[in-house]
């Protein structure tokens, strides 16, 4: 039993406990690939770390696809949803979509982007990467699932 004193009371705290966030998913909680978008943030990080926050997304890209290259993972750079000008920066492993940006800060409208890129290709998870920023924070976009004519409430 660990014991923490106050200027108010005594805090007991079993040495067993833990914090929420610690907790391993259960039945119905998963998160997608995620050795795979790990390895993708990984190197996304060491790109940052080699380029700094005030690249092109040009030299982001091809830089994230010399790593991609280097690590022998499986990628298409500028793949084509079907829509004119409609271009996914990178799909990793055929699993993730990966859309690199380099401005100061994410909008609605770039969500609403890869969200149409996820819709298009049928693919389950992306990542949307900000460069710029002075800390890289990998965002996880999942493809919303279309309601069912019925949940809709159409006849």
């Amino acid at each position: 039993m660990l014991r923490a004193e106050s200027n108010n009371a005594n805090i007991r705290m079993n040495s067993n406990q833990r914090i929420a966030t610690n907790k391993k998913p259960t039945t119905g909680e998963h998160v997608l690939y995620p050795e795979l978008s790990f390895k993708i943030n990984g190197l996304c990080f060491a790109v940052q770390n080699e380029l700094g926050p005030f690249g092109r997304e040009k030299q982001y890209g091809d830089l994230l696809e010399k790593k991609l290259n280097e690590a022998q993972v499986p990628y298409h750079r500028e793949l084509r949803t079907g829509e004119p000008g409609n271009i996914v920066d990178m799909v990793v492993e055929n699993k993730i979509a990966v859309e690199l940006k380099a401005k100061r800060s994410l909008l609605p409208e770039d969500f609403r982007q890869i969200q149409n890129y996820l819709q298009a290709t049928g693919i389950k998870l992306g990542l949307l990467i900000n460069f710029r920023g002075h800390y890289l924070k990998p965002v996880r976009v999942l493809r919303l699932e279309p309601k069912s004519t019925k949940e809709a409430g159409a006849v």
